[in-house]
């Protein structure tokens, strides 16, 4: 039996191993009772989030420069000449993000209820997907660490591909001009898969870089990072970085993908995709940019400001302009990820913990809003929708009114919708606001412009609200039923999560801080 000491050293590579033990135990499970497949998915996963809720206070907050940067550390040997080994730990950050999946792996595996095609396949790749996820963040050996990112990203193309949807000729109103077009689940798959592996590319030539520059024999962070690196060697190979990590974090110009695969998506693959899966390309861009090439980041820094300003005000506009549920959220989350990269940006303790925990909030926020619109669409077979006066606002496909017929849904949307503007008392503000000052001390500019951003977020949200939920009754949709047992659940769990932020971020802004500390006292 593990003593409380030994249990800590094993807590990572357990919560790690249980998604691919779950992953395993399905594949070989007897039988074809997929109701079982299902209550067995959702068991793994509050044990896993249990386990990461452990590490969250079980983490020491004392930031010292000489302590040890890492905590519950576990280093296995594996091919120790090449300098690779199963080395996992967590600081503040790691920590907070290992959490923050553990949260939103309940609430995915809570929307498969409804998945009745090859159920056992897809609760497979979705524990797949979520293992790479942890052992993303647990990674301190950079080998492993690309390897789990690349475990995450690989099921995305099968779940999208034969799981997901196809938007049959939906009208999409720009500001200008109107056009009928078609996205097929395969267009939105293949997309995606083109766009992620021209990143991992990127990424993977930094990471073999890194490793011979240094001399090391390990592919170690912390060895990397004592050794150090040319100035000059950091200004060509942090981009690499930046734009291969930035890619998965739907960085302007290459964000693309993102929108598209959203909506193609089912709906719990939407939620670890903006939920969890962007929040790799973030933590890459710290953990492996900015963290071994703080010179580089330096020279890089006002790049990174204006491509994620870009994407605050960018994704706002087009997120407007949409018409479709999905594509609203799709661009709305390029927009928020914008806020990340900029807070990245600038190498600055508030900035940089204000961009982690809007990581965080963003993540918790916008995998409720895709629950929730998931199920209007299984249950309405739509997602479009148009205020009074627009062109087609009539039509029989276009929602308007739920609130009277589904209260507790548009209840829950409401929450997340005023997360994602900002309002205080909730975890989107507290966020943004640190991300805001981090950015008026450092590029005025752009802090002024991500104000404006947020006007724009607020102006979409309302509307949108105003046009689903509030508008007029419509007699069409008086038969839709009220969110069922699992997204009430899911609703519960994450809105309790962004209030308990957003009132009391205390100890989260603790966490993050000595994660960050760590890296700006190197980067400043």
């Amino acid at each position: 039996m593990l003593n409380s000491e030994g249990f800590d050293q094993a807590v990572l590579t357990i919560i790690t191993g249980l998604p691919f033990a779950a992953a395993l135990i399905l594949i070989l499970w007897p039988g074809r009772n997929s109701t079982h497949w299902k209550y067995f998915s959702v068991l793994v996963a509050v044990v896993t989030m249990g386990l990461s809720l452990y590490v969250l206070l079980q983490y020491d907050h004392g930031f010292r420069l000489d302590a040890e940067k890492y905590q519950f550390v576990k280093d296995w040997e594996w091919l120790p000449s090449m300098g690779i080994s199963f080395h996992v730990g967590v600081d503040g950050i790691s920590a907070v993000m290992i959490f923050m999946t553990g949260i939103i792996y309940i609430a995915a595996m809570l929307m498969t209820w409804s998945t009745e095609k090859r159920v056992r396949d897809y609760l497979v790749l979705l524990h797949i997907l979520v293992g790479g996820v942890f052992g993303t963040f647990t990674a301190v050996n950079l080998f492993f660490l690309f390897f789990f990112y690349e475990v995450a990203v690989l099921p995305m193309f099968i779940l999208i591909a034969f799981w997901g949807s196809t938007s049959e000729n939906l009208k999409v109103y720009l500001s200008l001009w109107k056009t009928n077009f078609r996205r097929t689940k395969e267009y939105g798959a293949m997309k995606l898969v083109i766009f992620l592996v021209g990143g991992s590319i990127a990424v993977w030539i930094a990471i073999l870089a890194l490793f011979i520059e240094s001399g090391a024999d390990s592919f170690d962070l912390i060895s990397l990072q004592q050794n150090g690196y040319s100035e000059a060697f950091q200004r060509f190979f942090f981009p690499l970085t930046m734009f291969g990590f930035g890619l998965l974090a739907g960085l302007w110009p290459l964000h693309t993908w993102s929108p598209d695969g959203h909506v193609a998506a089912p709906t719990s693959v939407s939620m670890l995709h903006a939920g969890v899966l962007m929040k790799l390309g973030a933590y890459g861009i710290i953990r492996v940019g900015v963290e071994l090439m703080p010179d580089g980041a330096h020279d890089w820094a006002l790049v990174l400001i204006i491509l994620g300003t870009i994407n605050i005000i960018y994704g706002a506009l087009a997120a407007m302009s949409q018409r479709d549920l999905k594509y609203m959220i799709g661009y709305s989350s390029v927009s928020h990820m914008g806020y990340v990269l900029v807070g990245i940006g600038t190498l600055s303790t508030i900035g940089m913990t204000g961009a982690v925990l809007q990581m965080f909030a963003h993540g918790v926020m916008t995998a409720l809003l895709f629950a929730i619109v998931g199920y209007i669409y299984e249950k309405s077979h739509t997602r479009a929708y148009a205020a009074e006066g627009e062109p087609d606002a009539g039509s029989v496909n276009m929602l308007r009114g739920l609130a009277k017929v589904m209260p507790m849904g548009a209840f829950i949307f409401a929450i997340a919708g005023l997360a994602s503007l900002g309002l205080p008392g909730l975890s989107g503000f507290v966020a943004e606001l640190l991300v805001f000052i981090g950015l008026f001390q450092t590029y005025p500019w752009a802090g002024v412009l991500a104000i404006v951003g947020a006007a724009i977020t607020a102006v979409y949200i309302l509307r949108l609200m105003a046009m689903v939920f509030f508008g007029t009754p419509d007699t069409r949709w008086e038969s839709l039923p009220d969110i069922a047992i699992p997204h009430r659940i899911t609703g519960v769990i994450l809105v309790a999560t962004m209030i308990t932020i957003g009132i009391t971020p205390f100890y989260f802004l603790d966490l993050i801080d000595s994660g960050v500390g760590m890296i700006s006292a190197v980067s400043g």
